[in-house]
């Protein structure tokens, strides 16, 4: 620090602690007042890629089909049988009550769907109202093979065992939610690629405030519906296995882990900081002053993000305990190298310990915390939102904390004065033990590492970017128990649909009276002397009569020629071992072939679809047809459990036999839903890991090229970090651990915080050096004195890291885990690798001559 910038400091902390303290205390007073408006956020928005054309795409399929919402109850009756009286009373109950809560405007189930092959039957007859389990008289036997054979409910309704079912609780669509979402996009859009004027800057500000709060107002009656839910489900727990699935479900619950974690995390680690500052140091002042200075930049930070309205999501919920763990290892190095002049001058007074240990400490200290903060900072080249916002408030929460230990920690010291028995307490001989081994055995060290190394390149070259939302979550969640059951036993989980255009000779196929079709041209039923009509009976009745000439009453995708099309892609969807239930307009075309016993021609299918009820033309035709845009969709689920899935190489097959096999041009079809955004999202993760990274080394060399201006320096310091986080996305790929939002954050705050252990050695290796010109001798000091800071510091980081084991969100636990790792290979590495390559180069001159 400049004589100038200590002077001030001097004046307004040193010499004025109580004042400084007190106006820290009214400023964390004021913005805490804020903590009630703390929100959580674990929307569609906070797991997805900025600017996702595809996520536009979604919502605007999920409009034109009216897809939406939905909750899923898994049932197993405890008798295990499922078609017994009591057992479809019971699910009947249950249909009946779920339909009674607010936002259910449907409800499917076992005894609700119509049954069609109980027995088969006829065409004629598909107008009127099916007959269900519950209608007198159903064969049961019959019912039951209908739902585990028939294309219509085969792995969609009853398990390959036929113990277990789904309830279908179908939301009401929310188009509020949809325009203010919509509008809000395409002015973020418009700005990032025009510009926007002061009216639309006005607007976009208004309308994503708007979205902002109704979005909240919805996550309350959505979280408000799943409880309501869970409480019905438990008066059912009697007499059967019951769990929950589904979008909203998901959230309630992931809403649930990230505040669940900021209380275990912020309760666990106090304990810990507790418990290690009175190992390390053994005095109460030294445990009061860390843990005050990191309450109080935990409760300036909540507070003002709460006055903001910017809300924590999965992956910011660590933030918490970053920072915690960040700030205590700040304060240690203060205090450490406050109780190592308290010993070398027992005469100094208070005021002038404090003094020596702001100016020796200030500079490293910065660059330390900047150096963490440019890690940080590099997650903002993500263009994933929750990876974004962890980034920036990190890289703000850093800031705070330089600015408190500054103040809360040398005004604290001040104020309590000067104490007997601050000599440090050497409660470690591993330093000692490492700066031996450099001297003795330094080429065993460049050896290690260097088979370190090449094992880290191993496995960075198995490393995948794809990961199972499922294996996000601990075994004994709910989301785990209910996405397992819907995976394994009803036909997989994750949506994906194909959204297929007719040719272009086909887009104005359209059938009306004004063309005049000849019905009976080319009727293959004419070639089949052995075929009965089965529309004898309703010829008799003009199923045209009155026909509107401006409604379009078939598409090309339900002429035989579009059907047998969507046949074969649905025929290559079923062999792929990673695709479950697949539905589409080929169950419609199954279905009236099963009934008549035979493929139908156009005019049948024509007239099949006019004869079907509005119930089952909104369940076999609806959701994949749009006549309008003369449009179908295929809509599968992915297998989550299985071990060949790979979203990406999944993806590149099917377009692949749509382009090469079925001849559709690119532009006529699109794949969409939820398993598109999620790995567009995973996808998005290796660059931005190249460019975070890339971020992360530049910005961390030009601090050592300013701080020690040498380029000797600054690339040896560079090597140990380098080492670090190679180890541990080494570790990643031999372990099967793939990048995900999570883990992919690892290597780049790795080499922020592990830069730090770099940073002090050398710095203090600087101060030693000139006392005798020994390279050696100065090593040995090094160890001695910064070492021991860098061991606390570094077992505080790794303890603190494990406590996110706690997390029911598996990547928390990874991220903690591999996190601890890389500081363990970090702090070794500094106080092994670094010293070595020190002894070898001689960056700071030779010895006992001047400095070069």
């Amino acid at each position: 620090m400049t004589d100038r910038l200590i002077a001030v400091y001097d004046r307004i902390i040193l010499e004025q602690p109580k004042l400084a303290l007190a106006l820290v205390l009214l400023l964390a007073a004021v913005l805490a007042i804020g903590l009630p408006n703390f929100k959580l956020d674990a929307s569609a928005d906070s797991l997805t890629l900025e600017h996702d054309t595809d996520l536009d795409y979604f919502r605007e399929i999920n409009q034109r089909y009216g897809s939406g919402d939905f909750l899923v109850v898994m049932y197993t009756p405890h008798n295990g049988d499922l078609f017994s009286d009591q057992a479809l009373q019971t699910l009947d109950a249950l249909g009946k009550d779920l339909k009674k809560i607010d936002g259910v405007t449907s409800v499917n189930s076992l005894v609700t769907v119509p049954l069609l092959y109980s027995p088969k039957v006829s065409v004629e007859s598909l107008q009127e109202e099916q007959r269900t389990l519950l209608t007198p008289g159903v064969d049961r036997e019959a019912a039951k093979r209908e739902f585990h054979t028939s294309p219509v409910y085969r792995n969609l309704i009853l398990s390959p065992d036929g113990n277990t079912t789904a309830v279908l609780a179908t939301i009401a669509q929310d188009q509020r939610y949809i325009d203010l979402v919509r509008r809000r996009d395409a002015l973020r859009l418009k700005r990032d690629q025009e510009g926007l004027n002061d009216s639309e800057k006005a607007e976009l500000e208004q309308v994503s405030q708007t979205f902002l709060d109704y979005r909240t107002e919805r996550a309350a009656i959505d979280r408000a519906r799943v409880e309501a839910v869970r409480q019905l489900m438990g008066r059912y727990r009697d007499r059967a296995e019951v769990f929950l699935g589904g979008p909203s479900m998901i959230t309630a619950d992931m809403i649930d882990f990230v505040r669940g974690d900021l209380q275990i995390f912020g309760a666990g680690i106090t304990l810990f900081i507790i418990l290690t500052l009175s190992l390390i140091f053994r005095q109460l002042l030294w445990v009061v002053l860390p843990l005050a200075t990191c309450g109080l930049t935990i409760t300036i930070m909540l507070g003002w993000l709460s006055w903001i309205d910017w809300r924590l999501t999965v992956i910011s919920s660590n933030f918490v305990a970053l920072l915690l763990v960040l700030t205590m290892a700040v304060t240690i190095h203060l205090i450490v190298r406050y109780r190592e002049l308290h010993t070398a001058h027992p005469e100094a007074d208070q005021h002038q310990l404090v003094r020596d240990t702001v100016y020796l400490m200030a500079r490293p200290c910065i660059y330390t915390v900047l150096t963490t903060m440019v890690a940080f900072a590099s997650l903002v080249v993500s263009d994933i939102r929750p990876v974004i916002d962890f980034g920036w408030m990190m890289t703000i929460g850093l800031l705070v904390t330089l600015c408190l230990v500054f103040v809360v920690i040398p005004a604290g010291m001040l104020i309590a004065g000067k104490s007997a028995g601050s000599q440090t307490n050497h409660t470690t001989h591993l330093p000692e033990f490492f700066s031996d081994v450099t001297e003795r055995r330094g080429g065993l060290v460049l050896i290690l590492s260097a088979v370190l190394g090449g094992l880290a390149m191993f496995g960075i070259a198995r490393l995948e970017v794809d990961n199972r939302f499922i294996d996000y979550f601990k075994t004994d969640t709910e989301i785990y128990q209910g996405l397992s059951v819907i995976d394994q036993k009803l036909g997989g989980t994750t949506p994906l649909d194909i959204v297929i255009q007719a040719p272009a000779f086909a887009q104005d196929l359209e059938t009306s009276d004004s063309e005049e079709p000849d019905p009976f041209a080319d009727d293959p039923l004419e070639d089949d002397p052995f075929a009965e009509d089965p529309f004898a009976d309703s010829f008799g009745d003009d199923p045209f009569a009155e026909p509107d000439p401006n409604k379009k009453i078939n598409s090309y995708w339900f002429t035989r020629a579009g059907l047998e099309d969507l046949e074969k892609i649905q025929r290559f969807l079923d062999d792929l071992p990673e695709i479950g239930r697949i539905d589409s307009l080929v169950t419609a075309f199954h279905v009236a072939n099963d009934l008549t016993g035979r493929r139908l021609n156009d005019f049948e299918l024509a007239f099949m679809r006019q004869s079907l009820s509005p119930d089952l033309n909104n369940f076999l035709i609806a959701p994949y047809l749009d006549d309008e845009s003369n449009e179908t969709r295929l809509t599968m689920r992915t297998i989550e459990t299985g071990t060949s899935l790979n979203r990406q190489e999944l993806l590149n097959e099917i377009e692949g036999f749509l382009i090469d096999e079925m001849g559709i041009e690119p532009e006529r079809y699109r794949l969409n839903g939820l398993l598109v955004l999620y790995n567009n999202m995973l996808q998005s993760l290796f660059s931005s890991q190249i460019m975070t990274l890339g971020a992360v080394f530049l910005g961390i060399m030009l601090m050592f090229l300013v701080l020690f201006r040498s380029l000797s320096l600054a690339l040896i310091a560079i090597v140990p970090n380098l080492l670090a986080a190679s180890v541990v996305l080494g570790v990643m790929g031999l372990a099967g651990i793939p990048l995900d939002m999570m883990t992919i954050t690892i290597a780049s705050i790795t080499v922020g915080i592990g830069v730090d252990d770099t940073l002090h050695y050398i710095y203090r290796f600087r101060e030693e050096f000139p006392r005798d010109r020994n390279y050696i001798a100065a090593m040995h000091r090094s160890h001695a004195s910064i070492g021991i800071a860098m061991y606390y510091t570094s077992v505080v980081i790794i303890v603190g890291f494990a406590v996110l084991i706690l997390s029911n969100f598996m990547p928390s636990v990874y991220f903690g885990l591999l996190t601890g790792l890389a500081m363990l290979v970090a702090l070794v590495a500094a106080q092994t690798l670094l010293p070595k390559l020190l002894l070898i180069f001689k960056p700071l001159g030779t010895e006992n001559q001047p400095s070069i």
